[in-house]
This record gives C-alpha cells, sequence and structure tokens, in this order.
C-alpha cells in the first residue's frame, strides 16, 4: 500500500475487502530468534480457506505492512500461523514483531494470496533455508498426507535455529535432512538435486545466495530443471566494479516525466522511485503480492520476484520494483 494506516483503538475499523481483523491469539518461541503468532478471529469463527505456500499481509501497530507465510495447518480454519525471525539489521518489521507486546492486540490481515503453491509433479524435493523452512512445513504435511514421495533439506547456522525441526523429523523420518552449518557446513545442494529424480519438483525459500546456487545447478542439470523459489529477502549489495561504483548499481529513466537517478546497491528500485512519486503503489516489498508491478519500456530487468514465472522472465515486460533489478546500465519504466 501507498499510505500507512493510523491505528485508533477506539474507532471501528474500516476494513479494505479481504481483509479481516484479527487476534493475535498466542506467541511462542519456535527456534532462536523465530517467534510464532498465532491469529484468530476476536469471537471465534472460521477464517478463509488457504493451501500451501499462501502468505498474509500483516498490518503492524506502527503501520508498516509485512507479508508472512502461512506456516500453520490448513485443516485448522479458526486459526492462521506465521513464524517471524528476528532481522536486527531488516526493514523494522520483525523488530516490531518480536519487541511489541502483540498477544491481545487486534490488527488487521489481508489475504491470504498464494503465488508459491505446489504444481503436480512424481515427487518434491523441499530446499530451505533457515526461515525459509514456513512455507515448505505445510507443502510437506500436505505431501504426507497425499502420500507422495518428498525429501526436505534445511539450514540454518546452528541447531538453536532449525525452526519446526521436531515437527518436521517427527513428520518425515529420515526424509528430513537438517544441516546446522557449524557442526556439518552448508547443505550439499548439488548432491540433493543429482539425487533427485528429474520428474521431481523443485521448491526453495531462503536467502539470496541459496537460491542463486539452487538456480544455477538447475539450470545446468541435464536436463535442466526449473526450481519454483519463494525470496525473503533482497540480494545484497556486491563488490565494486571497473567504474568504482558497486555491482549493481544503475540508472533509472521515469519514461512520462523524464527523471533519471540513480539506484544504489543496497537500495530498491522502489524506494529510490518513491522519493519522487510517493504514491506509487507498494505492498510486501519482497516481490510476493504483485502490487508493485511496473512495464519496463527499456533495457533488461533482472526479475528477483516470486510473481513471474522463471520461464516467463526472459520475454516479461514488467516487473515488481520492490526486488528486482537490472542487468543493464539504464532501465526505463512505464512511469
Amino acid at each position: 500500500m501507498s499510505s500507512e494506516p493510523a491505528e485508533c483503538s477506539d474507532a471501528v475499523p474500516v476494513i479494505a475487502p479481504g481483509t479481516v481483523r484479527l487476534l493475535v491469539r498466542q506467541a511462542r518461541w519456535v527456534a532462536r530468534g523465530v517467534v510464532e503468532l498465532r491469529l484468530t478471529r476476536p469471537g471465534g469463527g472460521a477464517l478463509p480457506s488457504w493451501a500451501p505456500g499462501a502468505h498474509v499481509e500483516m498490518a503492524l501497530p506502527s503501520g508498516l505492512r509485512r507479508s508472512y507465510s502461512l506456516c500453520g495447518d490448513p485443516a485448522d480454519s479458526e486459526a492462521w500461523t506465521v513464524a517471524v525471525h528476528r532481522v536486527p539489521d531488516g526493514r523494522g518489521g520483525s523488530r516490531e514483531i518480536h519487541d511489541t507486546a502483540l498477544v491481545g492486540r487486534e490488527l488487521e490481515v489481508a489475504g491470504p494470496v498464494n503465488r508459491f503453491p505446489l504444481v503436480p509433479a512424481a515427487g518434491y524435493l523441499l530446499l530451505a533455508g533457515g526461515i525459509g523452512v514456513t512455507p515448505l512445513l505445510p507443502m510437506a504435511r500436505e505431501l504426507n498426507a497425499r502420500g507422495l514421495p518428498w525429501r526436505l533439506v534445511m539450514g540454518a547456522r546452528d541447531r538453536s535455529r532449525l525452526a519446526y525441526a521436531a515437527e518436521l523429523v517427527a513428520l518425515g523420518g529420515d526424509r528430513v535432512l537438517l544441516v546446522p552449518q557449524d557442526e556439518a557446513g552448508l547443505p550439499d545442494l548439488a548432491a540433493e538435486l543429482a539425487a533427485t529424480p528429474p520428474a521431481h519438483a523443485v521448491y526453495a525459500c531462503g536467502p539470496q545466495p541459496m537460491l542463486d546456487a539452487v538456480t544455477a545447478l538447475c539450470r545446468a542439470a541435464d536436463p535442466p530443471r526449473t526450481p519454483y523459489l519463494e525470496r525473503f529477502a533482497t540480494a545484497a549489495s556486491g563488490p565494486l566494479d571497473q567504474s568504482g561504483l558497486q555491482s549493481g548499481e544503475f540508472e533509472v529513466v521515469l519514461a512520462r516525466s523524464g527523471l533519471r537517478m540513480t539506484v544504489p546497491a543496497d537500495r530498491s528500485v522502489l524506494e529510490v522511485v518513491r522519493e519522487k512519486l510517493p504514491d506509487v503503489p507498494y505492498s510486501c516489498e519482497e516481490g510476493y503480492c504483485g502490487t508493485c508491478e511496473t512495464r519496463v519500456t527499456a533495457g533488461l530487468p533482472d526479475h528477483r520476484d516470486t510473481v513471474i514465472d522463471p520461464s516467463e522472465r526472459p520475454t516479461a515486460t514488467t516487473m515488481m520494483i520492490c526486488v528486482s533489478r537490472s542487468d543493464s546500465p539504464v532501465l526505463t519504466l512505464d512511469l
């Protein structure tokens, strides 16, 4: 959304279509630095149904709006569950959730929206990096219930950060591989993909370097395969290039006004554009929702969202300016 709502506990809330006002019924720790919230209707009752891979957008007390994957059981019609990893140097949403006494408070929650659904396949390889396990946990439950072959590999810095580890092991037994980095290093993605039949779908959610590695390995496979990816963070800034600028820095031209501006490696196109056009619509800022989709009239976008299917990216004429960047020095947008 382009504007942030003010909190007013005495006023009757105005709820946008597709939005419900939910009570934070319970909070609990599920791993080091990861808190789980259980959301229900204040007076009880059923919530809209959802399928594995879906996310919701929460309006926090400060007015920040953030999207989080639903990680509970879709069969639990009276509650939505999200898990949030505290990111000290993030954009503020996770810190607010961790530092604010939310239990007993009501929040506006929009959704659910699913841009990361399970596709029909003979089997599934689920790859999770840290909090990236949240959309994959319901998938594992669903696949287990269907009796379909699946394997889940989850990495984290240490065992204390492996969210839902006990539940996953109880669910899948030796189909679940936990890889604490301080004990075993990084997951062997190449070996996992090599051992996965070509007819099995590959799903991955985690930090950008992990997703880049999965994408490269899938492209190099024989035959090549297309992974299904969910990102929860934008790519990190890179080193200096030959011009002395940080690699990843590029120019954006707004076609309607002729404005030209620089997008630094550590800022998004959306952030820079909103300095000149504050009414540009946006919502999740993580490439999930599609609200900021913008037509590209010149240049080569570097798609980093989960809205545009990987197979469509080479010919896509739009981009999500909250996370996607540019593979050309100049990018012209229809703004």
